[in-house]
């Protein structure tokens, strides 16, 4: 079929849609306009058999629902509406949520339902439970509708509040008044709830010393003893700071703050953002590092001499730090003679998404900030092409994009959780891209496709990324059912009694690469381009960046987008690359 998207962003809910429907076969455009007339121009344009909103937070135009079948996704159960669906039932600590396909009509939420999807909730974010439950829950309905479309035989059904099954109800915006907390009052699991409803956008706003503040990430900490105030501040770790409660303690990692310098309005690890509002102030200055494991990020486990490195950073972002720590474990686990196989997982939402263009745009000196994040990243994607004496394994169970995409090829295998998303590109960003990505992706793809995945900028999913040899498995999406197969499939290797055949094969592919052309070589040919758009005030990368950080919307749907540009891929795929030593 022909089929339009109406999206307020390109999103990861929108991304996964466009991807499951160009693999479906259909032919996809996409709008990203807000403005009616744009909208209906663009339907007449297209014509679309159907019309699919995953993520749309303006109406559509009665022009045009009236003249074409538009299918809407609502992060909410059968009869909710309102544009906070999720920030409510996180309030209310709802324990069943879900996710409704409707038919666009003149109510916001008010059309015919076409399927609905109900999951357990999870004490989590918004933007997670966004992430792992509502997304996979629309895909779903999606592919359930298509198939009703094309059955004459098939009725939407219309919304009654008088079913027994429709425990939904309208809702109004969920506004700060019903987000605020008092910090002398309430429990710890008050303030992590409410800070979890507003995670993402728009936070919880709060005051320090006068100063409006946003509050984001929260953890809560049960290790902690104090006998502070509630409300005083106990420590700092990682970025993150901790504030006294009346039963315990509570870790704040994001913040977005006020203020006239660099970093000010822009979300950024707490400490990050508070010297941004309250620069060279002594309260902050003189807060403790306190030693918690509630808010480490970099988290190891090993079992069975299989080590496991979660890294949950937020969004997937990775400052010039947290590579920097990030290597260093990565190096003291390569010594290690208890562990034969290491296991990179990402974190709980992303894998990884590059370098952290918040903390770029909020360094003094954001060319040289960015210099030292390429290379810190650069340093860590080096450790593990050179961990030459264990099986690395990439375990891509989130989302991934830029050089996030590319971090994984340097892994000995690459297994991915159905639906995935990989963004593996850097030009949307003005950037050519470094991460040994000249290297890396040809020896998977050839070198024909690699260039067309970076010059088309489309994302993949992770079965069109296992036809192109992105990923060598590809596991269920469920997520117990994944973790469950992942630590069967690395259990297996590590004590697989061909092992050392493994390794010498491994050492004897990387030798004959390096002498072929030397890392070192890819590495400054790489960064001899990214210096230049870095030390460039009038590159695109900054401006490009600025947007990113500070969510200025795009003026108009980026050509790209606007149509399926031939990345559809077949099923033939040459692996062209040496095989990975498991193969072999």
């Amino acid at each position: 079929m022909d089929i339009l998207l109406f999206a307020s962003a390109y999103n990861g809910m929108v991304q996964r849609v466009h991807r499951e429907l160009v693999t479906l076969e259909h032919r996809v455009c996409i709008e990203l306009s807000p403005d009616p007339d744009t909208m209906l121009a663009r339907a007449k344009q297209v014509d679309p058999d159907l019309i699919i909103c995953p993520f749309l937070k303006h109406r559509i135009p009665d022009t045009v629902w009236r003249a074409w079948p538009c299918l809407v996704v609502h992060p909410g159960i059968e009869g909710d509406r309102g544009p906070s669906a999720l920030d409510w039932a996180i309030t209310h600590q709802q324990s069943e949520w879900g996710v409704t396909l409707l038919q666009a009509n003149a109510e916001m939420d008010g059309g015919d339902v076409w399927g609905t999807h109900q999951f357990a909730m999870r004490r989590a974010s918004k933007g997670s439970i966004y992430r792992r439950d509502v997304i996979p829950g629309a895909v779903k309905l999606i592919r359930q509708a298509l198939a009703d479309f094309a059955d004459p035989r098939f009725r939407a059904r219309a919304q009654d509040y008088a079913r027994p099954s429709v425990k939904g109800r309208p809702h109004v915006l969920m506004r700060q008044d019903a987000r605020r907390i008092d910090w002398s009052t309430d429990d710890t699991d008050t303030i992590v709830n409410r800070i979890h409803a507003a995670d993402g956008f728009p936070g919880v706003r709060d005051e320090i010393h006068g100063q409006p503040v946003y509050l984001f990430g929260a953890v809560a900490d049960t290790g902690i003893a104090h006998e502070a105030t509630p409300g005083a501040w106990l420590g700092q770790r990682h970025g993150a700071v901790c504030r006294a409660t009346r039963d315990g303690a509570v870790w704040i990692k994001q913040m977005k703050a006020g203020g006239r310098g660099p970093g000010s309005d822009i979300k950024l690890p707490s400490m990050l953002a508070l010297r941004a509002a309250f620069d060279g102030a002594a309260w902050l200055e003189q807060l403790p590092e306190l030693d918690s494991p509630a808010v480490e990020d970099i988290r190891i486990h090993v079992e069975h001499r299989v080590a496991y490195v979660e890294f949950d950073f937020h969004n997937g972002a990775m400052s010039t730090s947290q590579c920097t720590r990030l290597t260093h474990a990565l190096d003291a686990l390569s010594r290690r003679h208890d562990v034969r196989v290491i296991v990179l997982m990402g974190g709980n939402d992303f894998w990884s998404n590059g370098i952290h263009l918040h903390c770029i745009e909020a360094s003094p000196d954001p060319a040289g900030e960015s210099w030292r994040n390429i290379n810190a990243i650069n340093d860590l994607v080096r450790t593990i092409l050179l961990t030459e004496r264990k099986i690395t394994i990439a375990a891509l169970r989130n989302n991934a994009g830029a050089g996030g995409a590319i971090m994984p090829l340097a892994c000995d295998f690459v297994l991915a959780r159905r639906g995935v998303v990989l963004n593996p590109h850097y030009q949307t960003m003005g950037l050519y891209g470094s991460e040994y990505w000249t290297y890396l992706l040809p020896r998977r793809t050839g070198a024909a496709r690699a260039k067309a995945l970076v010059d088309a900028c489309l994302p993949v999913v992770a079965d069109e990324a296992l036809d192109m040899n992105l990923v060598d498995h590809v596991l269920p999406e469920d997520w117990t059912e994944y973790h469950a197969l992942l630590l069967r499939h690395c259990q297996t290797i590590a004590q697989d009694e061909r092992f050392s055949t493994y390794l010498n094969i491994k050492a004897r592919v990387r030798s004959m690469d390096e002498r072929r052309k030397p890392l070192q070589a890819y590495r400054d040919e790489e960064l001899q381009r990214m210096k230049a758009a870095f030390d460039d005030p009038g590159a695109s990368y900054h401006a490009l960046r600025h947007q990113f950080v500070h969510k200025i919307p795009c003026a108009a749907t980026p050509p790209h987008l606007r149509g399926d540009v031939g990345m559809r891929q077949s099923h033939d795929t040459q692996r062209r690359r040496e095989p990975s030593p498991v193969q072999a």
